[in-house]
């Protein structure tokens, strides 16, 4: 739960990656708690490994004051002696934890359900929207109209082609990424671990999650022999030991790219009643609950957590159409 490399972010990321960070910890046990599904909030810390801008980090963790450090490479093979030959300086973040998407969407889906007043619809694909009075009072749907007082547009990739029904550009694009899946022992990785780009991130159980492939391929989701290939070569260079073990899994996603990664988040003044939290790109697990938080904050008129501006989408929309 930490962009791969935070200091080459703008302050706009920065600022939502910390409240997210800090919050995660009492997301996970208050769904466990409420859902009996446990997202497994991982803290293992994370070792980047020879980086070129090594000093740049460093002066981005005193200036934001987070606990990274250089580290002596010695310590780290005593600490993960599982990890490739060769790798010459290192540093450490030991606060950063990892979560199991997969058990957190399913916990989040449970709390939702649990709740009175909402409504879960699957397998309804939105068309468009509905535009009466000069405002967006709901959409258009596979099932029929659904109409509301506000809307929210969270989709993803898919974001920029609803927005095309109104005639509007906006700036976000599908790009692939492709990761595999290893099972090991329990203890076989102590630690995340990054270099050259991909990264290996243990979970409890001793599965291995290795990624990831950036890849501008349209909508296309389909995993690929070449990326597999790559993803191997990259565990192998980094955990040598894997070279003997299984694939487990292996499969593609669409992040919503974005220009420098920072998400559009807050009412479209052209569109009263419309408002979007989109945009994330390689960064969506990490700033989802500042992103939520701020946009339910500006939508309820209360003070933000954060200046709201740098994510604002009128500043930022193009109007026109095409992609």
């Amino acid at each position: 739960m930490s962009p791969l490399y935070p200091w080459r972010y703008s302050a706009a990321v920065t600022a939502l990656a910390h409240w997210s960070q800090d919050f995660y910890p009492r997301l996970g046990e208050d769904l466990l708690a409420q859902t009996g599904i446990d997202p497994e909030v991982h803290v293992s810390g994370l070792y980047w490994l020879d980086l070129e801008d090594e000093a740049e980090a460093l002066a981005w963790a005193a200036r934001e004051r987070r606990d990274l450090r250089a580290v002596d490479i010695a310590s780290v093979y005593g600490q993960v002696p599982v990890l490739g030959a060769g790798f010459a300086h290192a540093i450490h973040m030991p606060g950063v934890a990892n979560v199991r998407n997969p058990r957190l969407v399913k916990a989040l889906r449970a709390a939702l359900a649990a709740l009175p007043n909402v409504e879960v619809r699957e397998q309804c694909p939105v068309t468009g929207f509905i535009q009466q009075q000069g405002r967006i009072q709901g959409v258009t749907t596979a099932d029929g109209p659904l109409y509301a007082e506000r809307v929210v547009l969270a989709a993803g990739a898919w974001s920029g082609e609803l927005l095309k029904t109104l005639g509007l550009r906006l700036p976000v694009e599908p790009v692939k990424g492709q990761m595999i899946l290893y099972k090991c022992a329990e203890d076989f990785l102590p630690s995340m671990v990054l270099a050259k780009g991909r990264y290996a991130i243990p979970r409890r159980d001793g599965h291995i999650l290795v990624g990831s492939t950036l890849e501008y391929a349209g909508f296309d989701k389909a995993p690929t022999e070449i990326a597999l290939q790559s993803l191997r070569a990259s565990a192998e260079a980094l955990l040598p030991t894997l070279a003997k073990a299984q694939v487990v899994g292996h499969w593609a996603g669409l992040r919503p790219g974005s220009p420098q990664g920072i998400p559009f988040i807050g009412e479209l003044p052209s569109h009263p009643g419309l408002w979007l939290n989109c945009g994330h790109f390689r960064n969506g697990l990490v700033l989802a609950p500042a992103s939520c938080q701020l946009l339910v904050e500006l939508m309820l008129g209360r003070e933000p957590i954060i200046d709201p501006a740098p994510y604002a989408p009128a500043r930022r929309l193009f109007e026109g159409a095409g992609g």
